[in-house]
């Protein structure tokens, strides 16, 4: 019993939490330093830090890697 049974891979829940997987296999990511203490960063830092942007495509395999089932 279970001799050909596939092993279920687990998710990386703090990858997970961190990174989003667009329907391309793209990896987006947020800037960090945005909770508080904004007042004393510029408005272009600011702005620039705002949204969701794409991580280098050299550590795309590793985070998908620790996200089987994501996409």
């Amino acid at each position: 019993m279970g001799k050909n049974k596939k092993i279920k891979r687990k998710t990386n829940k703090s990858v997970k939490k961190r990174f989003r997987v667009t329907k391309n296999k793209k990896v987006l990511f947020t800037k960090s330093k945005r909770r508080h203490m904004m007042t004393d960063r510029s408005p272009k830092k600011k702005r620039q830090s705002r949204g969701w942007k794409a991580i280098d495509p050299t550590h795309r395999h590793a985070i998908l890697k620790m996200l089987p089932y994501e996409n």
